[in-house]
This record gives C-alpha cells, structure tokens and sequence, in this order.
C-alpha cells in the first residue's frame, strides 16, 4: 500500500520536512488545470484539480503493475486502511469497478446523484479501469464546467464510460452535524472503511477532542479493525434488558425487551446537514427519534480499553454519565461492560455473504459490572426477545 498527499503547492522547506518524516505519506504537487472551464456560480475551481489527481496517480503509477486498487479520499476523510484493502478483496481488480458509497442524505443524493460515489466519503476504482479513465478524462471533464465538485467530474466521466457505481456501505460520508452516536452505533453489516466530515461533527468519545477521540477508537482498530463497530443484540433474561453491542465504540442497554428491527434503527442523534425543506431531513436509512424520556432512553458505555488475551479479545466499555433513575433493575446500576470476542477474520464468502454475530450475557458476580461474549451464530439461531 502506498499513497500521495496533493497540494495546489509546496515550498521546498515544506517537501525537504515531509521527507525527514517516514511516518507521514509523500506529498506531491497537482498539475495546473488553468486551461479548464469552471463556471459553477457555487463551488470552487479547484475541483477540477482535485478531480485531475485521479488521472495524475494512474500516471505517477504507469510502470507499476502491482497496484489493484486507486483510492481517493478528501483530506478530512479518515480510512482504515486494512479494512478497505480486506473490502476490495471481494473484487476482482481485472474488471471495471467504481466502489463507493451515497450521502446519508436524500436531498444531496437527489441534487448530486444516486449513482455518484460521494468524495469524502471515499471511493475506490479498480486497477484496468483507472488505466481507461485516464486517458479519456481531460477530454471529458471540458464537457462539465458546471459541475460544483470533483466526485460530480469523476462520476460523469465513468457513466460515459458505461461503468456504474457498486455500492459499500462502510465508506461514510456523514453529511451529518452534531452528536454522530446513533450512525455509528448501528453500522452496516460490512467494515468500517472510513468516516468524514469529523470537523462538522461532535468527537466521537465523550470528553475529548476529535483528535484524542479518533486516536482512541484507533486503539480498538489496531486490535481487531474487521469488528469495528460490528452491532451485536442480545437479551437479558433476568432484568429484561436488550443489549446492543457496537464493538470498539459502545454498548448501549435499554431498560426493555425490543423487537430485533427496532434495535436495529438508526438513533437521530445528530442534526440535519442542512437546513431546508422536509428533504433535507430525509435519511436512506431506518431512523427513530430518541425518546423524550432520558430515563427511557438506553445507558450507553463507551469504549475504555482493548486489549488481546489469553481467551480472546477483551474490550471494557465505562458508563456514560446519565442523570436518570435510581430503581435497582435500572441499568444505571452498571458501571463498567466487559466484552469477550475472537479475532475476526472475514474470509470471501463472509464478505460477499455477511451475517451479524451473536451475543450471550454471561453470569456475573458483580453487581455493577456486566460480561458479555460475541461469537458466530449457529446455523438456525435466532437472535429474539424471550
């Protein structure tokens, strides 16, 4: 895996720092586009630039026969690396494919495009099909001065091509403002493959920057990148809670039994991106509305520490504060959540036939602490309320 930073420039103090730096990926300086129309009253003429960099790369890389995949992303776009490299191992890097994902949101899907995979959100184009685009591309983008973006540009120029897009949920867009939990809580049957717009959005873990929380939820990537975020439901028979599990981030109880589908829903936690008409609070996603109650609302445990043992992978999640009730069936009554799970290691068939993994709330001796073990289903094992 290697990669390139683009920059419209770059002093020579600047490229002599980065090269002293092995941690940080090379920087490289776009090509002039001067020649090209821009005439989108809205957006910026640097989005022919940013669009030319896909061409830019295929070149830099002509003479390289190694390289299957060209991913592209904003620079507030932040990937896991080894789970896109497992994610496109699903593909075959000989045929033509466009992989990427929409906006979270109707209105910019309807006003860009359904079949555009969103820039930030990242989007990956295969080997032989790169090699196309790039020598058709500037003739194409002449053909879209209006465009407001370079996602719009790139879009544009594969559907002349014939190519549409394949869709993979974990790129992440996140054309969302606010408080993200409910998104990330309820994550796609697929790896986590990147998240965007952080700067828009609340840090992730309560109590830190966006900086600090990013580094955290790194620290459960480096462990197991392929369970991150993968939701687990699981029911406690004793207090009749429901248990869902988002490995790596949080553990949420509800102080209820639900219905599977309901758990399931997105938690609109978060603010629209824009403001405007009923659309623009139009999601492509099953949502519901977090309760009035805070006391009806679940006790969320967010990720403290992860750390690989002896009997598997062992991440503890600690109690978010929440001023609710004091009953002794509450699950305020827990302080800290302990969750047992092997290495994931998806093999094809699992990636191209995903199925989320099963719970058990495991006998406690603590009253304030909860153990819980993630494993694969059983054949005809049903995940339900008792």
């Amino acid at each position: 895996m290697k990669g390139c930073v683009f920059l419209e420039s770059l002093t020579d103090e600047e490229r002599a720092r980065n090269e002293k730096d092995t941690s940080l990926p090379p920087l490289c300086v776009s090509q002039d586009t001067s020649r090209f129309r821009y005439t989108n009253k809205g957006g910026l003429r640097s989005a022919i630039r940013v669009a030319r960099v896909v061409a830019e790369t295929v070149a830099m890389n002509s003479n390289d026969s190694d390289v299957r995949w060209y991913v592209f992303g904003d620079d507030d776009t932040v990937f896991f690396p080894q789970n896109v490299v497992k994610t496109l191992s699903k593909y075959d890097h000989e045929l033509w494919y466009y992989i990427g994902a929409n906006s979270e949101v109707y209105e910019q899907n309807r006003v860009f495009g359904f079949g555009m995979a969103f820039g930030g959100a990242g989007f990956a184009i295969s080997s032989s099909l790169a090699k196309v685009l790039a020598k058709v591309f500037d003739s194409c983008i002449e053909r879209y001065p209006h465009l407001y973006g370079s996602d719009g540009r790139v879009y544009s120029c594969l559907a002349e091509l014939g190519v549409g897009l394949t869709h993979e949920p974990g790129f992440h867009q996140v054309d969302l403002k606010g408080n993200t939990f409910g998104l990330l809580a309820a994550h796609p049957l697929t790896p986590l493959l990147s998240l965007h717009h952080p700067d828009y959005t609340d840090p992730i873990f309560p109590n830190m920057t966006t900086t600090q929380a990013l580094k955290h939820l790194f620290e459960a990537a480096n462990v197991d990148s392929q369970r991150m975020l993968q939701q687990a439901i699981c029911y406690d028979r004793w207090f009749s809670w429901t248990i869902s599990v988002s490995w790596g981030y949080a553990v949420q109880v509800f102080p209820n039994h639900m219905l599977l589908p309901e758990v399931l829903k997105v938690q609109e936690t978060f603010r629209q991106w824009r403001k405007g008409n009923m659309l623009a609070k139009s999601y492509t996603f099953n949502t519901k509305e977090l309760h009035h109650d805070p006391c009806k609302r679940s006790t969320v445990f967010y990720l403290d520490s992860v750390y690989s043992g002896k009997d598997g992978i062992i991440s503890s999640y600690k109690k978010s504060f929440q001023n609710c009730s004091n009953k002794a069936e509450s699950p305020e009554k827990l302080e800290v959540i302990k969750v047992v799970a092997n290495k994931l290691d998806l093999n094809i068939k699992q990636l191209k036939a995903p199925r989320r993994h099963c719970c058990d709330v495991l006998p406690s001796t603590a009253r304030d602490q909860m153990e819980i073990s993630m494993r694969e289903c059983k054949d005809e094992e049903l995940v339900y309320m008792y």
